[in-house]
């Protein structure tokens, strides 16, 4: 564990580098890189510290959001619910509302005084945002939006159902002289009570309503003024062994290594990453059809979840294998348009995948060999950058079926060709 911690530490401690390094030319007083023509034309996906995650933010194509696949507009339900404090609490309790705990791992969890905060708005009856759940099967409810504010509130009045320590007041703006110091039982009765019939307001997808229907609503939910990412709704949505799967393996120094430890965990963007590496593991790229790419990869985390756990110990296994492989071929420059230039551009997601599951798909003497060619294969791969349809199959609707085939089938080429001495 402390492994984990120390990878996480590390992407973080490295994030001004990587702030300073995507940059326009000369903004810090460095030398303009006029060797690198994909500088300038990657963007990089930015995180909601204002800071950039290390991804390159990908072209969408002309409807992203549109909802590809037919639906019984009768089947979508969603109801808004005003409900106390006290039955939120007692849901908790009974472990009828899932809290995505991991969620508490990532970077950026509300402080003590942010949490503090929100008590003293309940305290003066000041209203707070609305809580988005989805309604599970079994009316379980999953946090898509809320997650914060529902810690804070659990953490303040009944720690036992966060597993954390009590919250205990401090940086008040109001009232910091009444409670400044006090934890839930030091109110009087009444103030309690106030707290514990404190209404809410609660919007829940019905169970039943469709998946894609739901990432496009959930989609649209603004949180600190930035909508939630597609791989947050997913990890919110999709309860079960994959999350915490993809967070180890998110958190492997195998692919810190690989990634110059440069991807943030800031917004998931690490766990999507892994994602679409076993997605694609899961479903053969060659056979692959769907529309609605963000479709395929809930699917592939509901495939997760389904493997035994044997079977995600093999998958981890070549996940580990392949950053190993990675890292070793390109250096610094794996999985980048910037390969065989001076100047990292951002990790670009579509070459991750496309390179990634490849070299998984390999024997380890295999990968060996390659390694051995290294040469071979860096120019190999350089040139395909330059090759039209491989540069659009890793850059704009990189979820269309024909790129995605493009891209893979381009990268299996390569390996098995250099394998094969040609």
């Amino acid at each position: 564990m402390a492994d984990l911690e120390d990878s996480g530490q590390r992407r973080a401690a490295g994030r001004d580098r990587g702030y300073r390094r995507y940059q326009p030319d000369g903004l810090f007083g460095e030398p303009a890189d006029s060797d690198d023509p994909f500088f300038d034309s990657a963007p990089v996906e930015i995180g909601a510290d204002g800071l950039p995650t290390g991804v390159e933010q990908e072209v969408p194509g002309d409807e992203p959001d549109r909802i590809r696949e037919p639906f019984d507009p009768e089947s979508i339900s969603i109801e808004t619910q005003y409900v106390t404090v006290d039955l939120l609490l007692s849901r908790l309790r009974e472990d009828m509302i899932d809290l995505a705990p991991d969620f508490q791992r990532r970077a950026g969890i509300w402080s003590d005084i942010q949490q503090s905060r929100l008590i003293e708005s309940l305290l003066l009856r000041i209203p707070v945002s609305s809580f988005y759940m989805a309604q599970q099967e079994n009316d379980d409810w999953s946090v898509v939006d809320g997650i914060q504010r529902l810690t804070a509130i659990a953490r303040f009045m009944a720690p036992e159902t966060v597993k954390m320590p009590p919250l205990i007041l401090r940086g008040l703006d109001y009232l910091e002289k009444q409670f400044q110091g006090k934890g839930y039982q030091e109110l009087t009765g009444r103030l309690r009570i106030r707290l514990r019939e404190t209404q809410l307001v609660v919007h829940v997808i019905r169970y039943g309503t469709p998946e894609a229907v739901k990432f496009n609503v959930f989609s649209r939910i603004n949180t600190g003024g930035l909508p939630l990412t597609r791989q947050e709704i997913r990890h919110a949505m999709i309860p079960g062994p994959a999350r915490g799967f993809l967070g180890d393996l998110a958190e492997d120094p195998t692919f810190g290594e690989a990634t110059s430890w440069s991807v943030s965990n800031e917004r998931m963007s690490d766990r999507e990453m892994v994602l679409r590496f076993m997605a694609f593991r899961l479903s053969p790229p060659s056979g692959y059809r769907q529309q609605d790419f963000d479709q395929f990869l809930a699917d592939g985390m509901h495939r997760i979840n389904r493997l035994s756990d044997v079977e995600r110990d093999h998958e981890a296994v070549d996940f580990r294998r392949a950053m190993v492989c990675a890292h070793e071929l390109f250096g610094d420059h794996a999985f980048r348009k910037s390969l065989g230039r001076s100047r990292k551009t951002p990790i670009n997601k579509a070459l991750f995948e496309a390179v990634a599951v490849n070299l998984a798909q390999l024997t380890e003497p295999e990968r060996r060999a390659l390694v051995a060619s290294g040469d071979h294969v860096r120019g190999g791969l350089s040139n395909l950058m330059k090759d039209w349809d491989f540069d659009r199959a890793i850059s704009i609707a990189t979820g269309d079926p024909k790129k995605v085939r493009t891209r893979f089938a381009k990268v299996n080429e390569l390996f098995r060709g250099v394998l094969s001495g040609d």
